[in-house]
């Protein structure tokens, strides 16, 4: 069988991701020690960061050239809209916070920069960009997703189990494999310099997911 593209991004992605296991914001959902203030700050902030993450979706099933693409990535919105962010519902009305509230949160420096970095590749670039832009997301949190889910014990935990069995499930799986499905169509057939472009983003994205595993952790906003 042939190398398909996703197999080289995942040489250049894996020790990035590696440390993703290791980053404390990570191992303290997956063994329950996290404070759940952290946690908190996290939750606001992807929510915030999936409502744009769902903006490239859009743009992606926009830019499609043909109706199963225009579907791939509708039900991809349809996914994050109606799956990833309801947890982050869920999470929130722990808190006492209503759905409002969490739309009404302001954005930090990290996710501003991220999110806006992937709808700017994804609006100057064709439909590839956009599934690059999206990749690492879907494709990392499914691989800490089934990492995590590995112990027993983190399944079950009262208050994080939740988060690792939604991001180890089997319907957050068919959406990130679909999301790497969609890469290997897009890239067979592209020259070099076109893949080194797309695994370019890809690498970015992924370096942008520990800056925001950081930015949870220490519960940043902006600097100054």
């Amino acid at each position: 069988m042939s190398e398909q593209f996703t197999d080289r991004l995942w040489k250049k992605v894996q020790p990035i991701w590696e440390a993703y296991l290791e980053h404390p914001f990570v191992k303290g959902i997956g063994d329950g020690t996290l404070d759940k203030e952290k946690f908190k700050h996290y939750m606001k902030q992807d929510y915030v960061y999936l409502i744009e993450y769902s903006r490239v979706f859009a743009i992606g099933s926009a830019k499609s050239p043909d109706l199963h693409t225009m579907t791939m990535f509708a039900n991809l919105l349809h996914g994050t809209l109606n799956m990833e962010m309801e947890l982050h519902r869920e999470y929130a009305a722990r808190f006492g916070i209503t759905s409002e509230e969490l739309e009404e949160t302001e954005p930090s420096a990290t996710m501003t920069a991220y999110t806006s970095y992937m709808l700017n590749v994804s609006q100057l670039g064709g439909v590839e960009n956009a599934i690059a832009s999206v990749l690492a997301c879907a494709w990392s949190y499914n691989y800490i997703g089934k990492e995590l889910a590995k112990n027993p014990e983190s399944l079950e935990h009262e208050f994080y189990g939740n988060w690792i069995q939604m991001y180890s499930s089997e319907g957050f799986t068919e959406l990130a494999e679909n999301c790497q499905k969609l890469i290997n169509d897009y890239a067979a057939g592209k020259s070099e310099k076109e893949l080194q472009a797309l695994e370019d983003i890809v690498v970015k994205t992924s370096k942008f997911e520990y800056m925001f595993w950081e930015m949870a952790e220490n519960i940043e906003m902006w600097p100054l």
